[in-house]
């Protein structure tokens, strides 16, 4: 039996605005966390990516809040200033028109204009950890009556470094806050950390064992290192994908990926972790508006991101480990749409895939480019084979390319025997082929002798120089 958001009790409010939005019925991690959550329990909230999970934190909590009050009353960490932009989104579509007031605290926006908006009190604000508590130490911004404090992607908060940051912002919230930690994946190290400030929280899970998204489909193509942009290239071009996500692995190659993929004309923009606030608002509102067709991004960049119309998530460099696979192809498949994940590897990544296989529970098949699709690697060297057959069958015109004296000799009698035995007389008759001369033998034997001395000699000079290779050919002239 499905559950409806009205059984849920949300407000009239905000079941308007789920209609607006098309917003119909919630999802499983819905429908099991907003009751846990509007009776003000501590919880940890793990579902896969693009379930739904913001919204089964953002209702409850809007639900909380009294806006005839001037004091904050949630507040909401995140790891990254995208991720924040997009929470910040939703608040405000289920708030617009309405009485409460909403505020970001990120990091890369100018300090003086975001304390002057807090002079407007809002009721709820999303931040980044260190920015939060800059405004703390300065006394712009207090905790002491936030009724609802909420870590989204919990893992990557407190593995950016910013742990005693997090630590020392929760500090300044009352121990009677109620406390939820949100992400798709909760670590042991989040879960030590959970015990710290979560008082006998309640653990949410939907199918724990099904890492990924059951509509993903999950594909790996192998390649040489220097032939992964090429092969980028080739995927693209042959999926033509609307919108997609490309992944690296180290920040300072960002600049130089983008180039190279710009040069062999792929349409691509760079989501940079040290661009200005105003710089990647930009590209990520291009991106949504279709105007590129691939985002280039570190794990941390696009951590959380949900950008309607992504259908392929690419790995030009192969996650470097489980996690960050996960939340990568769960920038795509999202709330039941599908999906597809290409890594491009070379033979001695292989065994990253594998690993992800048995970790994740999931089938990563291998894939390889023939005739314009994606097709299996037995089937592509089953057609290498038929083209490699035909072209031996083929007769050639063109003279070996060893350039042996004896093979061009011993070439030219067979193919006049070969066109002479249909070549008719003057009198329209077909004539009979004239017998193998009986010195031919002699001379095609000779000519393979020679083939063979020379591809030896061939052999023995490969990798000499240009020059020892001259003259050795003219010693033999």
């Amino acid at each position: 039996m499905s559950t409806s958001f009205e059984q849920l009790q949300i407000a009239q409010t905000y079941l308007d605005k789920l209609q607006e939005l098309g917003i119909g019925e919630p999802t499983p991690i819905q429908a099991e966390g907003i009751p846990v959550l509007l009776q003000g329990k501590d919880a940890i909230i793990q579902s896969q990516t693009g379930t739904g999970k913001t919204l089964a934190y953002l209702l409850p909590a809007l639900e909380r809040i009294d806006p005839t009050q001037k004091q904050l009353q949630v507040m909401i960490i995140v790891p990254t200033r995208e991720l924040g932009m997009q929470i910040m989104q939703e608040i405000e579509k289920l708030t617009s028109g309405g009485p409460i007031r909403s505020q970001s605290l990120i990091g890369g926006a100018a300090v003086a204009r975001q304390i002057e908006k807090l002079r407007l009190h809002p009721h709820i604000v999303v931040g980044t950890p260190g920015r939060l508590l800059e405004l703390m130490k300065v006394r712009k911004l207090t905790l002491h009556h936030v009724k609802m404090g909420i870590v989204d992607e919990v893992d990557q908060v407190f593995e950016l470094g910013s742990m005693q940051d997090v630590e020392a912002v929760l500090k300044g919230m009352l121990r009677t806050s109620q406390m939820v930690f949100v992400s798709a994946t909760i670590p042991q190290s989040t879960e030590q950390a959970a015990g710290r400030w979560l008082k006998d929280p309640v653990i949410i899970k939907i199918n724990p064992s099904q890492r990924t998204a059951e509509t993903l489909e999950h594909h790996y193509v192998v390649c040489q290192e220097r032939e992964k942009i090429d092969t980028l290239r080739r995927l693209v071009r042959m999926i033509k994908p609307t919108s997609a996500i490309v992944f690296i692995n180290v920040t300072d190659d960002i600049a130089q990926v983008v180039g190279k993929l710009q040069y062999v004309g792929l349409s691509v923009e760079a989501l940079y972790g040290e661009a200005s606030k105003q710089d990647r608002a930009k590209v990520m509102g291009n991106f949504r508006e279709g105007k590129f067709q691939l985002l280039l991004a570190t794990d941390v960049a696009a951590r959380g991101l949900d950008i309607e119309g992504v259908t392929h998530v690419f790995h030009l460099d192969v996650a470097t480990n489980a996690e960050y696979y996960l939340h990568r192809v769960g920038r795509t498949g999202r709330m039941g749409r599908e999906g597809t994940s290409i890594s491009i590897v070379t033979s001695r990544e292989l065994f990253i895939i594998e690993k992800f296989e048995k970790q994740l529970g999931i089938t990563i098949e291998p894939k390889a480019m023939y005739e314009g699709r994606l097709v299996d690697p037995a089937q592509d060297r089953s057609a290498a084979t038929m083209r490699s057959r035909r072209e031996a069958a083929r007769p050639s015109a063109a003279p070996s390319r060893s350039g042996s004296t004896g093979a061009r000799e011993a070439a030219a009698p067979a193919s006049a025997v070969r066109v002479s035995a249909v070549a008719p007389d003057a009198r329209g008759q077909q004539a009979a082929a004239p017998a193998k001369p009986a010195a031919q033998g002699k001379t095609a034997a000779a000519g393979k002798a020679v083939s063979k001395a020379q591809r030896e000699r061939d052999r023995k000079s490969k990798g000499a120089p240009r020059w020892l290779k001259e003259k050795q050919q003219n010693k033999e002239e």
